[in-house]
């Protein structure tokens, strides 16, 4: 791993050493970046794994959504049962060092500017980077989003959202109300279940879907995701734009102790609960905001790129009319699979513009 100070001056700044930061690393690389004066990838967790890191601990390999392989070394756990939030640090720390891929850490990058001579400067806590492009590779996990509605600062019980929670115990012997319909919300739903009363509540009925949401599967939303970029829109996850919860042990479970049963989403919060406004009411010791994130891109605002839709408008992996600028790991690439295939996309594409007709690397 690299150590400050460094090389300030750069070809490409890479920010996050999530999945997408890291596959994008090992992409730039491979098309002949060099480590240190070619690309630099500035992270501000403390240690490898990006949003792995914070994981609640329950959350086992066995249980999240698949842990795709980074490109160039397979992900073989020895244990399904392990913690997620240690097996997949491990597994891109040892990832890193294989491929000595050049991550400075810890760094937070404020913002994104530009030079006068036309290069981007990269503003941090640990001082300032320029280089000729920037991959902005961040994710969501920093902007947990969590929905307003009336009353909700009158609520004299507790409020968390996913990235707050740790363990069920916490929460026994109160009754929890758990908002999103997502798969966040519905593995926590069926752990908190088991030890104190649960509402569910969600925007729309869930849909179940047998087996294994894979590539083929995967192919309607990402045409949906790709074009709300193409219209500068703000991306949606995979189940606001298809309702699809793919139906896993843990959810059938769920679903045999009668705990999936949803209501819809209340209209106000209580001083005590939530309220409908049929007359219905439930009362609440807490409630758990499973809603989603939002892109984490707010240090990109000094570019004034981003449209009225409120989104970034691309093309591929590149903002429309900056060709310099790559976002990777943000909608249709916002999956393990899809940060893998736009950091290697990502990285061809500033091959081309930045070095026009140098040999391809042997290696690439």
């Amino acid at each position: 791993m690299a150590t400050l100070p460094g090389p300030r001056e750069v070809d490409v700044v890479v920010i996050g050493a999530g999945q997408a930061g890291l596959s994008t690393a090992w992409a730039l690389a491979r098309q002949g970046f060099e480590r240190g004066n070619g690309f630099v990838v500035l992270d501000a967790e403390p240690s490898p794994g990006g949003a792995w890191r914070h994981r609640w601990p329950s959350l086992t390999l066995g249980t999240t959504h698949r842990v795709h392989d980074l490109p160039g070394l397979p992900f073989a756990p020895d244990d399904v049962r392990a913690p997620a939030v240690e097996s997949v640090p491990a597994y891109f720390a040892a990832y890193e060092e294989h491929f000595a891929l050049p991550v400075v850490r810890p760094v937070r990058v404020a913002s994104v500017g530009r030079t006068d001579d036309d290069r981007f400067r990269v503003e941090s806590d640990r001082g300032t980077w320029t280089a000729r492009a920037v991959v902005n590779a961040t994710g969501t996990w920093t902007r947990p989003f969590v929905p307003r509605y009336p009353g909700q600062e009158l609520f004299r019980g507790r409020q968390l959202h996913t990235v707050d929670y740790r363990t069920a115990e916490e929460f026994r012997g109160q009754h929890v109300v758990v908002v999103g319909g997502g798969a966040s919300a519905t593995q926590l739903l069926g752990e908190i279940s088991r030890v104190t009363s649960t509402t569910w509540v969600t925007r729309r009925p869930p849909v179940w879907r047998e087996g294994v949401f894979d590539e083929n599967a995967g192919r309607e939303v990402v045409a949906k995701v790709e074009e709300a970029v193409r219209e500068g829109r703000r991306p949606g996850s995979v189940v606001s734009l298809t309702g699809l919860l793919v139906s896993t042990p843990y959810i059938r479970d769920g679903l045999d102790r009668g705990v999936l049963e949803r209501l819809p989403v209340f209209h106000r919060i209580t001083p005590d609960g939530v309220a409908w406004d049929d007359g219905r009411a439930v009362r609440a010791d807490v409630i758990l905001w499973a809603t989603g994130f939002r892109a984490a891109v707010g240090h990109l605002a000094p570019l004034q790129l981003r449209q009225p839709g409120g989104g970034f408008r691309l093309e591929g992996t590149q903002v429309a009319g900056e060709p310099r600028l790559h976002l990777v790991g943000y909608g249709p690439s916002a999956s393990t699979i899809g940060a893998n295939r736009a950091g290697q996309a990502a990285a061809r594409a500033l091959r081309r513009e930045l070095r026009p007709g140098a040999p391809l690397p042997r290696s690439a």
